[in-house]
């Protein structure tokens, strides 16, 4: 069976189109979806349209946390609150009644069995929606906090930065940022994982879009904040 993992579209539809096409010319048999589906992005409505559309196991992320109860102090640095905020605001506006309580609805973490392997999921570790577990963290961090429940695959996003690592024969992934990518390449990136009775085989796809559709659509909003996003989309760096 062969199944992708995506994330972090951050309202680029642009960019999850160019992830959907790829994945339907890799005849994938199921997709999931790792959170940060509308927020910081000048698609919000359609991005979140399209996943639902894929009637899939979809999961909750910081971001879509914070379109639906706001940003608090704390979980960003005091400079960039008030305009992160404002930057909500926008994507609430853009989108319709329903939105946000789809959002509410979904869970925090997906335990998947695909034929005889356990997959364990998440958006940023299994107890939070806010941590930060980068590619580099040494092996007694990664499993205090990212394997803390019995699995042969862990995988997660938030980081957009995607990374495969082998721990005591144990896999971790994580899968990157269809929309939003922080480490360098601004192609979309997602997770592949060919399985077959028990055992499997990963990689990580990058896919190349026009970033400039994408730009150009922030440069025609009054989107909050376009000048930084447009910079990330450009650097792939934030």
């Amino acid at each position: 069976m062969r199944i992708a993992f995506i994330s972090d579209i951050h309202g680029n539809a642009h960019a999850l189109d160019a992830v959907l096409e790829d994945i339907k010319s890799r005849e994938v048999d199921k997709i999931y979806v790792l959170g940060d589906i509308c927020y910081r992005g000048p698609e919000p409505q359609r991005s979140l349209d399209l996943v639902r559309s894929l009637h899939t196991d979809v999961i909750r992320g910081n971001a879509d946390e914070w379109v639906i109860r706001g940003v608090r102090k704390g979980e960003v640095a005091d400079h960039a609150l008030d305009m992160m905020n404002k930057e909500r605001e926008w994507i609430c506006a853009h989108l319709n009644e329903d939105a946000i309580g789809y959002l509410q609805g979904l869970p925090t973490e997906l335990n998947l069995e695909v034929e005889g392997l356990i997959i364990h999921a998440y958006h940023a570790t299994p107890s939070s929606l806010f941590d930060i577990v980068l590619p580099h963290e040494n092996e007694e961090v990664l499993e205090r906090k990212m394997m803390v429940q019995a699995a042969d695959v862990y995988v997660y996003a938030h980081i957009h930065r995607p990374y495969i690592r082998y721990i005591n024969g144990k896999c971790i992934i994580n899968i990157g940022s269809v929309g939003l990518p922080f480490d360098g390449n601004p192609k979309a990136s997602y997770a592949l994982l060919d399985i077959q009775d028990g055992s499997c085989q990963t990689s990580i796809v990058r896919v190349a879009y026009d970033v400039n559709q994408t730009i150009q659509q922030f440069a025609e909003s009054d989107y909050p904040n376009r000048d930084q996003l447009v910079s990330i989309l450009k650097n792939a760096r934030i």
